[in-house]
C-alpha cells in the first residue's frame, strides 16, 4: 500500500511536534513507524543506525542530532525533514524507481541547474570563471524543469553555477512555489545577508553549501583575497538566524591536509554548519591546471582520513560525503541521470557538473526526453563503468569510457567560451587513472564493500539478452 503525500504530511508533523517535546525518549518511536510505513523500501541499516545515534551517547552523532534540534529554527527543521523523508524520500524514490523499470532510461533522485552563468569571483580551476555574465535560465525554464522532474519522481535540486545567489529573487521564488522539494545552492557565500538569511528560513526548503578550501592561505589562494572572512562571516549569519547550512570544499594537491584536518573540521563545526560535501578536483576547462591533481598517496589521505573523521565512536559530529571516495555507497558513477545530471545556464542537458557534453536541451525537449537521449542512454548502459567504486567515473578514473560514450553519441561540448573534445579532457585524466589505479585495487581489496540498492542496465533481461 502506497500513502499519499498529504496524508503522511498530516500525520508527520503532530509527530515531529511529539519529538520536540522530549527527544531522547520519542525519536526511537518515530523511528519505528517510518519504518512500518515504508516497509521494504530502504535498507535496515536506515533504521538500525539511527536508533543507535538517539539511544547511544557515546555514538558521535548522538551530539549531532540534539545540536541540529538546538540550532535549528524549529518550523524550518520540521518542513525540511517532512519534506525530505515524505516527499523526497519515500514518494520520490518509489516513484522514480518505477519509472526506471517503465521507461528503460534513468530517473535521478537530484537535478543540478545553473540559474546563471555569471560569479563576482574567478576562481583557479573553476570553469565557470571563464564563462561570462551573459548565460541564464529563465525564471519559466527554472520553473519547466522542476514541474517535469516531480512528475518522473525526483523532488531534490541543487543551484550552481556561476553564483546562483546572483538570482536571489528568482530562486526564492522557486522554492516558494514547491514546498514538497528541497533546494540547495552552492554558493561562494559572498552575497549572504541578514535578509536573505531570513527569506531562506521562510522558505522552508532551502539550504546553503558554501564553498571554503580549508585554511584562509588555501582558500584565498584559491578564490581570491579576503574570500575566507566573507564565507565566515556568512557562516555567523545563517546560525545566527538559525538556517540549515554546511560546505562544499573541492580537494585539490594544495590544500588536501587543510580541508581534511582536525582544525578545519572543528572551525565548520563551531561555525554551525551541518554538513560538509568533498569534491575531487577536475581539470576541467582551456585554464585547467592539472599540477592540482592529487598523487595516489594524497588521495589516499583524503580517503583515509574523511573515513576516520566518521566513525561513530570518536568521529566528528557533521555530516560529511566524499563524492570521488564514496562510491561503493551509491553504486559508482552516480551521474548521466542516475542519481543526477545538470543542465546549464544555456539549458543543455549534462551527464554531470565535470563533464560538459550535451545532446539534448531543456529549450527544445521535456526533460525525459534528455534522459532518453543518445548520450543519456550510453550512461544508462554503461554504467557502473568500473567495478571497483574506488575508480567511479568515466573521465577522472576511467577516460577511455568517456572517449567512447562521446564518440558514439556525437555529443558537443558545452563548453561556453572554448569548446574542449572529449579526448582533450580525457588527455588530462590519463597518468592520473593509470597512477591511481595501481592503489584504489589495494585499497578496495582491504574489506568487504557496502553493497546498495541498485538499478544498473547490466542486471535487466534486455541487457542479458544482448550478450
Amino acid at each position: 500500500m502506497k500513502f499519499k503525500a498529504s496524508t503522511l504530511h498530516k500525520i508527520g508533523r503532530p509527530l515531529v511536534n511529539y519529538v520536540y517535546k522530549n527527544p531522547k525518549k520519542n525519536i526511537p518511536k518515530v523511528l519505528k513507524i517510518g519504518k512500518a510505513v515504508t516497509g521494504n523500501l530502504f535498507p535496515e541499516t536506515t533504521w538500525t543506525a539511527p536508533l543507535d545515534v538517539i539511544t547511544n551517547p557515546q555514538n558521535t552523532w548522538n551530539d549531532y542530532v540534539y545540536r541540529i534540534i538546538e540550532e535549528t529554527d524549529k518550523e524550518l527543521l520540521t518542513n525540511v525533514l517532512l519534506t525530505f523523508a515524505i516527499d523526497a524520500g519515500y514518494i520520490g524514490t518509489s516513484t522514480l524507481r518505477e519509472n526506471r523499470d517503465k521507461l528503460k532510461c534513468n530517473i535521478p533522485w537530484i537535478i543540478l541547474m545553473d540559474p546563471t552563468s555569471a560569479c563576482n569571483l574567478k576562481c583557479k580551476g573553476c570553469w565557470a570563471a571563464e564563462y561570462g555574465h551573459h548565460s541564464n535560465l529563465t525564471l519559466d525554464e527554472m520553473r519547466k524543469i522542476v514541474t517535469e522532474a516531480k512528475a518522473l519522481g525526483t523532488h531534490f535540486f541543487m543551484f550552481t553555477g556561476g553564483e546562483p545567489l546572483v538570482r536571489k529573487k528568482d530562486i526564492l521564488t522557486v522554492t516558494k512555489e514547491n514546498p514538497d522539494c528541497i533546494f540547495l545552492a552552492f554558493t561562494n557565500g559572498t552575497l549572504v545577508d541578514d535578509e536573505f538569511c531570513e527569506e531562506l528560513k521562510k522558505s522552508g526548503n532551502f539550504a546553503l553549501a558554501l564553498s571554503i578550501e580549508g585554511t584562509e592561505e588555501t582558500t584565498d589562494f584559491r578564490r581570491g583575497e579576503g574570500v575566507y572572512k566573507k564565507v565566515v562571516d556568512a557562516m555567523a549569519l545563517l546560525k545566527k538566524h538559525k538556517c540549515i547550512f554546511g560546505t562544499s570544499i573541492c580537494y585539490t594537491s594544495k590544500n588536501y591536509q587543510a580541508v581534511t584536518s582536525d582544525k578545519f573540521y572543528d572551525m565548520e563545526i563551531e561555525a554551525g554548519a551541518k554538513f560538509a560535501l568533498y569534491f575531487h578536483y577536475m581539470p576541467i576547462g582551456s585554464d585547467a591546471d592539472t599540477s592540482l591533481l592529487l598523487t595516489p598517496e594524497q588521495r589516499e589521505h583524503v580517503y583515509r582520513t574523511i573515513r576516520k573523521k566518521r566513525r561513530t565512536r570518536n568521529g566528528k559530529p557533521i555530516f560529511v560525503m566524499d563524492f570521488q571516495n564514496d562510491g561503493e555507497f551509491v553504486g559508482g558513477c552516480i551521474a548521466g541521470g542516475r542519481n543526477y545530471f545538470h543542465i546549464n545556464s544555456e539549458g543543455d542537458a549534462e551527464p554531470c557538473v565535470f563533464i560538459h557534453y550535451s545532446d539534448s536541451n531543456i529549450r527544445e525537449k521535456s526533460i525525459l526526453e534528455c534522459l532518453r537521449s543518445p548520450l543519456f542512454k550510453q550512461y544508462y548502459k554503461g554504467q557502473p563503468f568500473n567495478d571497483n567504486m574506488l575508480r567511479p567515473c568515466p573521465m577522472l578514473e576511467n577516460p577511455q569510457a568517456l572517449r567512447h560514450i562521446i564518440d558514439v553519441t556525437g555529443a558537443k561540448s558545452t563548453n561556453l567560451t572554448c569548446p574542449e573534445s572529449a579526448d582533450e579532457l580525457c588527455s588530462k585524466c590519463d597518468l592520473y587513472a593509470k597512477e591511481w589505479a595501481p592503489m584504489a585495487k589495494q585499497i578496495w581489496e582491504e574489506q568487504e564493500r557496502f553493497h546498495p540498492f541498485t538499478q544498473y542496465y547490466r542486471d535487466t533481461d534486455e541487457a542479458k539478452n544482448e550478450q
